[in-house]
């Protein structure tokens, strides 16, 4: 029977909704502020997929949300090794994963973001595989599967012995309080070993090149000329993005989400729950841009841009942005979408157009 080691972060992604970015020291903060738990949904859409092979499985985890529930909710035998009756911790996070390793588990499937990674990174190295599931605001690190259910598939895959290659992948996170203020500083803390098929997990982020920005700048001139009179844009977060506030001459946050009007400020770095209001009953357009090297669109970053916002927007009302740069990364994978509703992922799957430059568009692909 193989063990695996199952880790939930509670309150993973809580703080993307509201606006706040990440979750690391302000999880008060985000309760406050109406943030509602997402990792415990995910991180069930990832453990279903096992659920015929419990006969062949035993779940170690963690008491409570941490994993305990969602794995006895699908019938799983399990073996709660840790336990946790108050707000969960990376504390928490390192020493369960170490308990872990000490009942020989055979790998560890978690649900998180980066920040869970490197507490995963900090507990077991590279002694056991893991799989990510994807459930945090930032998920720059390639230990996380595409999507929920993709986490799932390929932790079945290696426990039935369909995939036997490992790969080592880095584990990256970034600075939540630089992040915060509009500066993204990444930086590599380790290695850790994922089962790999490259349609199952997620490419790193990748880093936009300085010789991007007179791109940025013509596709975003493109944007400018074409917005309509009366007609409220949300704009989301990027540096592509950004190109379009500066060619009108207007604030801006780098990470956010804002609103613009007869190309005057609305309403700058909003959470979901303004977002909602202020699109109510309003025609809008919605610009976003792929994440370099990745290619999702929406569910990575830009929770405040949440499936209720989506679904009133629409799919013929997003303008994608984008380089011909950033398209050649993608080396012919899709455009990406994880925003955690099956409805509103299902929407956006198919084709859309993508605006490369000024006067220039490519139709480009949507999967989940």
């Amino acid at each position: 029977m193989k063990r695996v080691g199952f880790i939930v972060n509670p309150i993973a992604g809580m703080g993307g909704s509201v606006g706040l970015k990440g979750t690391d020291g302000v999880y008060q903060k985000a309760v406050a502020l109406g943030a509602k738990p997402r990792s415990s949904h995910r991180s069930m859409e990832a453990i279903s997929v096992l659920s015929d092979l419990k006969e062949d499985i035993e779940i170690i985890t963690c008491s409570h949300e941490m994993g305990e529930d969602e794995a006895k909710y699908f019938g799983f035998s399990t073996i709660v090794v840790w336990h946790n009756d108050s707000m969960c911790s990376s504390e928490d996070t390192i020493a369960a994963a170490k308990t872990m390793m000490q009942e020989d588990v055979d790998f560890i499937l978690f649900a998180g973001g980066d920040g869970t990674a490197r507490d995963i990174y900090n507990a077991v190295g590279m002694k056991v595989p893991v799989i990510g599931i994807p459930a945090g605001v930032k998920i720059h690190s390639p230990v996380y599967a595409k999507n929920p259910t993709k986490a799932g598939e390929l932790a079945r895959l290696y426990l039935t012995g369909n995939i036997k290659r490992l790969q080592e992948v880095e584990v990256l996170d970034i600075d939540e309080n630089a992040y915060r203020a509009g500066h993204v500083n990444t930086k590599l803390y380790g290695y850790l070993k994922i089962p790999y098929e490259r349609n199952y997990v997620q490419n790193r982020k990748a880093p936009t090149p300085f010789s991007e920005t007179a791109s940025q700048v013509s596709a975003a001139l493109d944007v400018m000329d074409n917005m309509q009179e009366d007609v409220l844009y949300v704009v989301g977060p990027g540096t592509t993005t950004r190109a379009v506030m500066e060619q009108l001459g207007l604030p801006y946050t780098l990470l956010g989400v804002d609103i613009i009007l007869n190309k005057q400020m609305v309403a700058l770095d909003v959470a979901e729950k303004q977002l909602l209001g202020l699109i109510k009953g309003k025609k809008c357009k919605l610009i976003v841009t792929p994440i370099g090297g990745q290619g999702y669109l929406l569910g990575r970053g830009n929770q405040q841009i949440s499936p209720a916002v989506i679904k009133q927007i629409g799919k013929e009302n997003i303008i994608v942005i984008t380089t011909k740069h950033k398209i050649s990364e993608l080396r012919g994978n899709p455009f990406l979408v994880d925003t955690g509703d099956s409805e509103a992922d299902e929407m956006l799957k198919g084709y859309i157009k993508a605006i490369v430059g000024y006067k220039e568009q490519i139709i480009y692909p949507i999967r989940t």
